[in-house]
């Protein structure tokens, strides 16, 4: 679909078959685009659209470069949070002059928010520079508050670890599988986040040191990008500091099993200690041998069995004097 943004234009899809692009258009929106619809772009804008094999390229030379006067720029934007399936998928930029073209294949919701935005306020997309800009600065944002859902769901599995009633700490089969797989969910989402992160930032710096970025007209955007690289950068941090409590939390998680599964072992040790001795009398007495000694004894009975509760009781009364268990 090929639509487009700038002063008097509110987004209306282009025919593939039209001749041209309003002149008027400060940005086009190219999402899931077919050939024809990519051919009109490149035949009005005078610049080449990647395609969707170059835009999967993971190097920094393919994602940013500059060719004809215009450069090309590829982040991997998260999307999928809401579905509950969080992804990265590539968001081309081409800034060609007045002009800036973007393409994508999936629908980031800092996206979507921005073309609400825009509908609204068209000064957003008054012209190329400014478009793209405040672009970056609404996927910025937009991590910025997947990082604090991310916050708040580890301080919830902290409190479930390392709750104050110790009783509430002992975790069954089905809590233990819940809190892992929320664990694993979160370093998912957050490791989304940190590749979304490191990408723009190479996308900003790229931008800043770019020609057109340079000279006195552009100060204010120059500005604006210094301030977008300074939050990527504390959010890049943030995320780095966010996984460390992760990882601590599914160490402690994993030092609760162990200590379950440790005392659930000690009970069966202590238990076989304590009823190894009367085990062991009982088996001697249950020896049929026709030349017994106490075999006639007519007590024996319940002295063997006295002599059995003795060797339970006595041991265990020996490892509570001894506070071993």
């Amino acid at each position: 679909m090929l639509r487009t943004y700038g002063p008097g234009l509110d987004g209306a899809a282009i025919d593939a078959s039209s001749q041209s692009i309003p002149e008027q258009a400060s940005w086009i929106d190219l999402e899931s685009p077919t050939r024809e619809e990519e051919a009109l772009v490149e035949r009005c804008i005078g610049v080449e659209v990647p395609t969707q094999s170059e835009l999967v390229e993971i190097e920094p030379s393919s994602r940013l470069f500059e060719r004809g006067g215009a450069l090309y720029m590829t982040i991997s934007a998260l999307t999928g949070v809401t579905e509950g399936e969080p992804i990265t998928t590539p968001l081309a930029f081409v800034l060609a002059g007045d002009r800036l073209v973007t393409l994508r294949y999936q629908a980031p919701k800092p996206i979507r928010d921005f073309i609400d935005h825009a509908r609204r306020e068209p000064g957003l997309v008054s012209d190329a520079s400014k478009a793209l800009l405040r672009m970056l600065d609404s996927i910025i944002d937009r991590l910025a508050d997947e990082l604090e859902v991310v916050g708040d769901e580890i301080e919830q599995i902290s409190a479930n670890i390392f709750a104050s009633n110790i009783e509430a700490r002992r975790i069954p089969a089905a809590k233990l599988t819940s809190l892992l797989t929320r664990i694993g969910r979160a370093q998912t989402l957050l490791a989304k986040i940190r590749y979304t992160a490191v990408s723009t930032s190479r996308m900003l710096s790229f931008l800043a040191n770019s020609d057109r970025m340079q000279g006195p007209k552009h100060k204010a955007s120059w500005n604006h990008l210094t301030s977008l690289s300074t939050d990527i950068h504390a959010l890049t941090e943030h995320a780095s500091f966010l996984s460390d409590n992760l990882i601590f939390l599914l160490d402690a998680s994993l030092g609760l099993i162990s200590i379950e599964q440790n005392a659930a072992m000690k009970l069966f040790s202590w238990a076989a200690v304590v009823f190894l001795p009367p085990t062991v009398i009982a088996g001697i007495y249950g020896m049929n041998f026709h030349y017994f000694p106490e075999l006639e004894w007519h007590y024996g009975y319940p002295l063997a069995l006295a002599l059995m509760l003795a060797s339970a009781v006595l041991p265990y009364l020996f490892f509570r004097w001894r506070r071993w268990i």
